[in-house]
């Protein structure tokens, strides 16, 4: 399995390309900008994109999907509850400066339990809500370490804030300590943005978590 996690965009969101070097498949997560970065890592591993799914909609995470999605043929992703968070990307826009964005289609099935199949491989689908209303986490088993890719649900020694559109402190909360922290502790945590860490290492040292 080849993962490739690197920031794009202006506020450094992290992107992931999770590819099957066997097939040549891709799963792209979270293309919040930098399109021909993006577009030049998937040539240089000779991959097919065939899934563009997304942690939520904030338009940091979703500002390459267009391109992408124009470029690949792939469907792009999102849990349903966020859709209104992808309508709203023109305001979204206004309030960190941008000009005018583009919108695609997308696919709001990335529900509870869900999985995303792709190569030899797959992502299951964690409703996490609280960052936003359909942020989910993806679950990836390789071999002996597991993987989590969090989106801005879980931060190495944060968490994701709560005081945007949909945003619910008690619900993230709910999130972390009934989905995330159930993890075992060696599960790997990418998250939307920074460093990675370790769930055990979350359960112990963030101070939002500490004890649970």
């Amino acid at each position: 399995m080849i993962i490739e996690t690197f920031p794009v965009g202006v506020l450094g969101c992290n992107c992931s390309l999770v590819i099957d070097p066997t097939r040549k498949e891709a799963v792209v997560i979270d293309p919040g900008g930098d399109f021909d970065a993006i577009r030049e890592r998937l040539t240089a591993r000779g991959a097919t994109v065939r899934a563009i799914v997304h942690t939520h909609t904030h338009i940091d995470h979703v500002g390459a999907t267009p391109e992408l999605q124009r470029w690949t043929g792939a469907p792009a992703r999102i849990h349903e509850a966020d859709r209104f968070l992808y309508d709203m990307l023109p305001v979204q826009a206004a309030m960190l400066g941008m000009g005018a964005v583009e919108r695609c289609d997308v696919e709001g099935d990335l529900h509870d339990a869900a999985s995303v199949s792709v190569g030899g491989f797959e992502l299951a689908v964690l409703h996490t809500p609280g960052h936003t209303p359909g942020s989910v986490s993806f679950s990836l088993s390789t071999g002996d370490t597991p993987l989590l890719f969090s989106g801005d649900t879980l931060f190495r020694g944060g968490i994701g804030r709560t005081d945007l559109w949909g945003g619910d402190t008690q619900l993230i909360m709910r999130s972390l300590r009934t989905r995330l922290l159930s993890l075992d502790d060696d599960t790997r945590v990418v998250p939307g943005h920074g460093p990675s860490t370790t769930i055990g290492e979350e359960r112990r040292a963030n101070p939002f978590l500490r004890g649970g």
